[in-house]
């Protein structure tokens, strides 16, 4: 029964974006419990801060060599070598490969099995040579990243990056696998490895820090990262993988990936400066600035990496067979679904998180030695990050859909701007407004290249079914607008009512007003007649077994 549900597949975009935005559920949650332990246990301070820093360089890596080759690269070519049933691959290397159908009925081709293992092979080895020499030289790397930071707070930051290099070679190594899965619309297993990593991660802060103090949380870090690779091997062999020492840097899949992966790599490359700048900025301001601008970005990145990313995950490969197919019209019907399915539910969690952000931040980070202060400066840093937040969102569908026409090039010179506006702005702010000032500036960014991406996205690929979105947008701004004053008033009503010095009493607070802004949002809608909402509970029970009721919009994968 397990291995039946781990290696399902889905069938429409919404049903794949369920699956990988329940799993995502799950794994934010864990990150919200991890937070809270980490605040309780270190408080917004120099540990913390030594902590996030350390995990930047490593970030890096990861996601320049790693996630530009996948996202950009792999998916698309991978796709279409799963359609070659002939090959041209050379017998000789793969050692007589066969076509192998896996035990769900897929067949992998024999091109499509050595591209695999191609990849797979290059980036384990490339991983290694370079989280080799990035550990060598990370006494010179570093200090780059915190020029603020003191001479103990640097050694002890250098020491634990070092640990937690070893993270991006099971990362990367699970990348691979990861692609393969999407590219078969077997989510699953790929939406459960972030779950494990962070469950990795808390057994490191439950039972390594007392005795191992910071580094026990970089132990957790390499831990969580294996298990996010352990987890999706099974899901690749059922679906036909089967391992090959292949290494060949000419095959023509290569090349491709590789011409797709390089402005990718730019485009990321700006994407984690932006991140790096960040904590450049915050290791000059007071000690926990780095901590607080982490906590508030987790809680602002909740609703994005529940929703935003699900729904663009689950369409990539969609569009991009669109693509193949010439079939303009439909991959512009898919792009506009996920458009509106993303704004309808990134837009009334943004206002609610705005309305709620005291109690949120006070109940998922009041514990322990995260006292008032860093309370209120977390607060300040997260109402202006979430001004960002529905341009952030688009931004992970609006890339996907250049990466899918196979233009990588139009993302990063659009980047260069983004990376200008975010960096100037939030630097400057910084100055006069700390923490909260670089909040703005990050904000800002994710809202011009937004605009700029569906500008010339729309100029590529003709009409992206602006009226429909225009109308959706309109009826879910007026339920939005209202769910926020709803529960504002909730807000207030309830200040006489309970303790509002108590865990308990804030708690209420803020899930009684919440809930009556969803109540509200969801009347509003209904009202209005949503398409979305119809849509989205229709493909929830559409999945129970005892329900055969169709989808009304259903976008087949």
């Amino acid at each position: 029964m397990f291995k039946k549900i781990l290696n399902s597949q889905s069938k429409t975009i919404t049903s794949a974006a369920v699956i990988l935005g329940a799993a995502s559920l799950v794994s934010r949650l864990l990150g919200v419990f991890r937070d809270r332990i980490l605040a309780g246990k270190f408080g917004a301070g120099d540990a913390l801060d030594v902590y996030f820093a350390a995990f930047k360089v490593p970030d890096l890596i990861y996601g320049l060599l790693v996630v530009g080759a996948l996202t950009a690269g792999f998916i698309p070519v991978f796709t279409a070598y799963l359609k070659t049933k002939s090959s041209n691959t050379p017998r000789t290397v793969l050692g007589g490969y066969s076509e192998n159908r896996s035990r769900s009925g897929a067949a992998m081709s024999e091109e499509a099995q050595y591209l695999a293992n191609d990849v797979l092979n290059i980036v384990g080895l490339g991983l290694v040579l370079v989280c080799g020499l990035a550990i060598i030289f990370a006494g010179r790397i570093v200090p780059l990243i915190v020029p603020g930071f003191g001479p103990e707070k640097l050694n002890l930051t250098i020491s634990l990056s070092r640990l937690i290099f070893l993270s991006p070679i099971f990362l990367g190594i699970s990348g691979v696998f990861s692609g393969v899965l999407q590219s078969f619309k077997h989510f699953i297993a790929f939406s459960l490895a972030p779950i494990f990593y962070n469950l990795g991660i808390i057994f490191g802060a439950l039972f390594l820090t007392n005795s191992l103090g910071i580094y026990g949380l970089g132990l957790g870090v390499v831990l969580g990262a294996f298990l996010h690779m352990m987890i999706q091997i099974p899901s690749a062999v059922f679906l036909g993988f089967r391992y090959r020492p292949v290494l060949d840097f000419y095959h023509k899949g290569i090349r491709r990936i590789g011409r797709l992966m390089i402005p990718r790599t730019f485009s990321l490359g700006l994407s984690q400066f932006n991140f790096l700048a960040m904590t450049i900025i915050a290791s000059t301001l007071t000690s926990g600035s780095l901590a607080v601008f982490n906590f508030a970005y987790n809680i602002y990145a909740f609703p994005l990496g529940i929703i935003a990313a699900s729904y663009a995950v689950a369409a990539f490969p969609t569009m991009t067979r669109y693509v193949q197919e010439k079939d303009r019209k439909n991959f512009g019907r898919s792009f506009s679904f996920v458009f509106r399915q993303i704004l309808f539910f990134v837009i009334p969690a943004s206002a609610l998180l705005i309305v709620l952000r005291a109690q949120i931040v006070r109940v998922l980070l009041g514990t322990g030695r995260f006292n008032w202060d860093n309370t209120i400066l977390t607060i300040d840093a997260l109402q202006f990050l979430v001004l960002g937040l529905f341009a952030d969102a688009l931004i992970l569908l609006l890339i996907r859909g250049f990466f899918a026409i196979e233009d990588t090039t139009t993302p990063f010179v659009l980047g260069i701007f983004d990376t200008l506006i975010r960096v100037s702005t939030a630097y400057f702010l910084s100055r006069y407004w700390g923490v909260a000032g670089m909040a703005i500036g990050f904000a800002s960014g994710c809202v011009v290249y937004a605009v700029l991406l569906w500008f010339f996205l729309g100029k590529k690929v003709g009409d992206l079914d602006y009226k429909k979105i225009f109308s959706s947008v309109t009826k879910t701004l007026i339920a939005s607008l209202l769910a926020a004053l709803a529960a504002y008033g909730v807000l207030r009503v309830f200040d006489d009512l309970v303790n509002m010095k108590t865990f308990l009493g804030i708690f209420a607070q803020g899930l009684v007003a919440g809930l009556f802004g969803i109540a509200i949002y969801v009347g509003v809608g209904l009202i209005l007649r949503s398409e979305e909402m119809l849509g989205f509970w229709q493909a929830i029970v559409h999945r129970l077994p005892w329900s055969k009721v169709a989808p009304e919009e259903e976008i087949v994968t």
